[in-house]
């Protein structure tokens, strides 16, 4: 069987699928919250579509497949995807990231489907401010979302909190006490420029050394350990005596390049090999064929770079390939 390796040496086993670019809020740090031109429906690809080109995938040693967005939820019938998928032979696990306003009535029929476990966006536990970042939604839907995901056995639960300086950076303390008192597992995430390289990027860019400084100013006695399943690329660290974990996903100040192991494909069918920038590979002419869809996946490991160089950008140095324009919900992140 074919490997996909790329020229670095890097083996490919995860593909993260994006199902559409809408999403039920306008979170500050992933789209504007007026103005965005969403893909026309018939533009998507379809749930067998996708399984197609997940199945060619897996032929090349694809084993994790993520489901992502925009919101994936707002998608019909997600389930009956998670179900195409889960048949293919060769699958080891399935997850999805949501920001959890439409899981609760959808949970129990997402971990009948294959499901496996879930990622919930939650940047904030304080409901005025879920209102300021995410411009729309009801912070109490998000709880009820992650409540039926215990309910439905849909663990690890991961919390993904992108960290926005002058934002949020003073809940840290209350994140961490989630992780100390609960077993959830709370990742702290660096804010990326994904389709945009503005004053509010690098306004609100927090280094995550300051979760740490955070835990030491608590108290808090640190050990690092291995992450739950699923934790990629995330640093990862207990409180002593703690229920659960907390995660560092430092894609700007420590970036994990070196490892990367995904690919994406996005809700209008292309292959990206990496999320910033600008390359990316059609797939709607493959179908049909797997031989063809074989050679593009195969294509992407000859065109995916070395690094994303945002740190390069954040200290403006100049970068050696050409940025995305395509926002995070774009892409599928």
């Amino acid at each position: 069987m074919p490997d996909l390796m790329d020229r670095f040496g890097r083996h490919h086993t995860y593909l993260r699928i994006s199902v559409t670019d809408r999403c039920n809020l306008r979170c500050l740090y992933c789209m504007p919250e007026e103005g965005m031109v969403f893909m026309e429906q018939d533009k998507l690809l379809s749930y067998p579509q996708i399984i197609e080109v997940a199945s060619a995938a897996t032929k090349l040693g694809i084993r994790k497949f993520r489901i992502t967005g925009g919101e994936p939820l707002v998608r019909p019938g997600l389930e009956q995807l998670i179900a195409g998928l889960s048949a293919l032979p060769g699958v080891d696990d399935i997850s999805l990231t949501t920001n959890g306003l439409l899981l609760a009535p959808q949970a129990a029929k997402l971990k009948q489907a294959g499901l496996k476990r879930v990622n919930i966006s939650l940047d904030t536990m304080d409901a005025t401010r879920f209102k300021f970042i995410a411009r729309r939604g009801d912070l109490n839907k998000v709880w009820e979302g992650i409540e039926a995901a215990v309910q439905a056995g849909l663990t690890p639960i991961k919390l993904n909190c992108v960290l926005l300086k002058g934002v949020n950076e003073d809940e840290i303390g209350r994140f961490l006490k989630l992780s100390l008192e609960h077993p959830m597992h709370v990742r702290f995430i660096e804010y990326m420029p994904i389709g945009h390289d503005d004053a509010g990027w690098r306004e609100h860019y927090l280094p995550l050394t300051r979760v740490i400084e955070e835990a030491g100013k608590l108290g808090y006695s640190l050990e690092q350990v291995e992450g739950p399943k699923g934790s990629g690329p995330s640093d990862n660290w207990r409180i002593a005596g703690g229920v659960g974990t907390f995660g560092l996903i430092h894609p700007i100040s420590e970036h994990f390049c070196k490892s990367c192991n995904r690919l994406r494909l996005t809700a209008d069918g292309h292959l990206k090999p990496c999320l910033y920038w600008v390359d990316e590979l059609n797939v709607k002419p493959a179908l049909g064929s797997p031989e063809a869809m074989e050679r593009l996946f195969l294509k992407s490991m000859d065109i995916k770079p070395e690094n994303h160089e945002m740190a390069a950008l954040l200290a403006g140095e100049k970068q050696s390939h050409v940025p995305t324009e395509r926002r995070m919900s774009q892409i599928g992140g």
